[in-house]
């Protein structure tokens, strides 16, 4: 692996830093993995994302939106609508998420196992305080 020789010592500036900046966080990138593929209402969103609740769903969204990589399209219409979509420059971040997708499906049963292990050791370490 390549590196350069810039010093991100404070984080400020450092691109890893900019790009979680945008799309880190519990469901940030979930969200915008599912808007990949096209708008979507923002009920369709929380049956995509169960456990997400209304609440935190707005402000991702709303989040998302400061940011710019996200579009919300209000409808005047008897019910309203609103959907969300990726903007121009959400879009550019489709490389990452499809990335971050590959990458869960190749490691899921590490991921599973090493989850499993933590929580069995912390189930231990309650126990035995």
């Amino acid at each position: 692996m390549e590196h350069n020789n810039r010093d991100y010592s404070t984080n400020a500036g450092c691109p890893v830093t900019n790009t979680l900046e945008i799309i880190g966080g519990r469901w940030k990138g979930v969200i915008l993995y599912y808007l990949t593929s096209g708008p979507k209402r923002f009920n369709e969103l929380r049956r995509l994302v169960p456990k997400i609740t209304t609440r935190m769903l707005t402000l991702q969204l709303r989040e998302l939106e400061k940011h710019g990589v996200v579009h919300r399209e209000f409808y005047e219409q008897i019910p309203p609508k609103v959907e969300y979509s990726l903007t121009e420059f959400g879009l550019t971040l489709n490389p990452i998420i499809f990335a971050l997708r590959d990458w869960g499906e190749r490691y899921q049963d590490e991921v599973r196992s090493v989850s499993k292990k933590n929580k069995h050791q912390t189930a231990e370490e309650s126990t035995n305080k």
